[in-house]
């Protein structure tokens, strides 16, 4: 997979923040703490989709200085080789895809979300946070966190595609806790939060599911500006990439790795092959509705996945 090069990410969409430097407003949840988060949640509540416990309180320090390249104005060119240009044009596929299927679909508009780049620690409306998080979103401040150096802790510890949409799925999820903040469902994690059944689990596959519905748009819904897609069109390979990343984070793969048993009791995020699955239901049916988890009986069949 490859964006076009054509394609322009839009000034100022994507924030770069520095680390460091007092506390945040701390209190609320982030929802979506990434495989980086792991290693310190899995002490915890195991890959718990709840980082609350973490934020506001850094495991790490770092300067003011992101190390970040720009990301202004990136290029689709830049973006195939350069991953913070790679989120950027993400973001602004994201954008084209959910402003146009969010009310279609739903008839709710599409707000977008903040987008903030990081490295080592970042202040946000839900507290402190250390990128031993991960990737997360946050409702309070409406705003999607990177680090991307998770990306290739993603491959070195968890065993991911280091292919490109393996990346760009991890922003599309991220973007999943968004949409269904403006649904009125993201709080169904707290409600329920640990569990095979639990709506903690249910919230995160039903981000992968947008995720999915996304990349079902994705090489086909032309971005205003340039009057072409953001990204060529997928193929297998770039669909395996995507799957690849969201088996690599299961909660069963997850315990396997690091206590060598699972324990679905503790599970967060569902198993490997349920997040496959609810992305490629996403993915193959490109409809939001069919991301209903909420109210499917079985997790690891979703009704309207084609086989």
């Amino acid at each position: 997979m490859t964006f076009n090069e054509g394609a322009r990410g839009e000034a100022g969409r994507v924030q770069v923040q520095g680390g460091g430097g007092g506390g945040g407003r701390g209190g609320k949840i982030a929802i979506g703490g990434g495989a980086g988060g792991i290693i310190v949640l899995i002490l915890a509540l195991l890959f718990g989709g709840d980082p609350g416990s973490l934020l506001g309180t850094s495991t790490e320090t770092s300067s003011s200085s992101t190390g970040l390249s720009s990301v202004d104005e990136c290029t689709g060119a830049q973006a195939n080789a350069d991953v913070n240009c790679r989120v950027t044009l993400t973001v602004g596929s994201l954008d084209d895809v959910w402003e146009q299927q969010l009310v279609k679909q739903t008839g709710t508009a599409y707000v977008r979300p903040e987008v903030v780049l990081f490295s080592g620690s970042v202040n946000t409306g839900c507290g402190q946070a250390s990128s031993d998080v991960g990737p997360f979103y946050c409702p309070a401040d409406q705003t999607a966190y990177f680090d991307t150096s998770f990306f290739q802790l993603l491959v070195d510890r968890f065993g991911s595609s280091a292919g490109p949409l393996a990346q760009e799925y991890v922003v599309a999820h991220e973007f999943g806790h968004h949409i269904q903040n403006q649904l009125g469902d993201i709080g169904r994690a707290q409600a329920d939060p640990q569990g095979e059944e639990s709506g903690a689990v249910r919230t995160e596959l039903q981000a992968d599911c947008y995720a999915g519905v996304w990349a079902h748009f994705a090489d086909t819904i032309p971005d205003e500006a340039t009057g072409q897609p953001f990204l060529k069109p997928l193929s297998k390979n770039d669909i395996r990439d995507a799957l690849s990343a969201a088996s690599s984070v299961g909660d069963d793969r997850i315990q396997k790795s690091t206590t060598g048993r699972v324990n679905p009791e503790g599970w967060t995020h569902g198993s490997s092959a349920q997040r496959q699955a609810w992305f490629a239901t996403g993915y193959q049916t490109g409809q939001v509705s069919s991301c209903d988890t909420y109210s499917a009986r079985d997790l690891n069949n979703p009704p309207d996945l084609k086989r």
